[in-house]
This record gives C-alpha cells, sequence and structure tokens, in this order.
C-alpha cells in the first residue's frame, strides 16, 4: 500500500555487528524507533558470517571495521557473496572495499546520519539518486 507517493522499504531487516556494548544498544534503539527489524545484533565475526551464510533473512548488515575476533571486512566479504548490501560504521576506514559494500558511515555519528545513511542506500538499490548525504557519510560508487 502507498501512502503519499511512499513505497514500503526493502531494507527492513538489519543485521548489526558491533562489539561496543553501548554503540551497538544505541544503533538498535534508534533503529527500533525507526521502524526496523534487528535479525540479530552480534559482537563476532564469527557469529555475523554464521547466521548470514546460515540463510537467515537479512535485508542489510551494518558492521564495524574493528571487531575484537577480526574484521568487519570479512562479514562484508560473506554479505557480498550472498548479495545483502553493506553499510560500515567505523572510526577507520578500510581500504579496498569499495565492491564489498554500499558506502561507510565515519564515528561518531548521530542517529540522523544513520537513517539518513541507510535511506540513501535504499534509494540507489530502487533505482534512484540519493539526495543530500549525511554528514561523514560516503556511498561507493557501481561499476
Amino acid at each position: 500500500m502507498k501512502f503519499f507517493g511512499r513505497k514500503k522499504p526493502q531494507l527492513v531487516k538489519l543485521l548489526v555487528v558491533e562489539d561496543e556494548p553501548l554503540v551497538a544498544f544505541d544503533t538498535e534503539h534508534v533503529l527500533v524507533d525507526a521502524d526496523y527489524e534487528i535479525v540479530a545484533t552480534v559482537d563476532q565475526v564469527s557469529k555475523a558470517v554464521t547466521l548470514i551464510e546460515g540463510g537467515t533473512a537479512i535485508d542489510l548488515v551494518l558492521a564495524d571495521v574493528r571487531l575484537a575476533d577480526g574484521s568487519g571486512v570479512d562479514v562484508a566479504r560473506a554479505a557480498h557473496a550472498r548479495d545483502i548490501p553493506v553499510l560500515f560504521l567505523t572510526g577507520t576506514p578500510p581500504d579496498g572495499v569499495e565492491d564489498l559494500a554500499e558506502g561507510i558511515l565515519m564515528k561518531p555519528y548521530g542517529s540522523r546520519e544513520l537513517l539518513g545513511a541507510i535511506a540513501a542506500i535504499e534509494e540507489r538499490r530502487t533505482g534512484k539518486s540519493p539526495g543530500r548525504l549525511p554528514a561523514g557519510f560516503r556511498l561507493f560508487a557501481r561499476a
């Protein structure tokens, strides 16, 4: 059903991969308040990869790069192999990951920037050109 020209979002089921408990809690809170469904919040690469490879319904992965047991880049590789988009949420941008993720949002970020970054990814994946991008967010070019 459409209301005033708005389509139902496609990116609804989110996997949060973050090993800082306060950041994970804040991120979850913002997303749930915005009517996203949190499939899981995990703090380890191995747990995230298990969910992704196990066929859990995930529309978007939000991944920190530096995790206690490895790199969020490994999470992005697993998601990319299953055509699940990834948004890196990090203070340390990795090199050479433009082909693995939709974009990157630099920490620290606020709720407006987080929701704006997800909205920009949604717009692009539905064939639209995203408008003004939030501060600290970079959308990677598509081949």
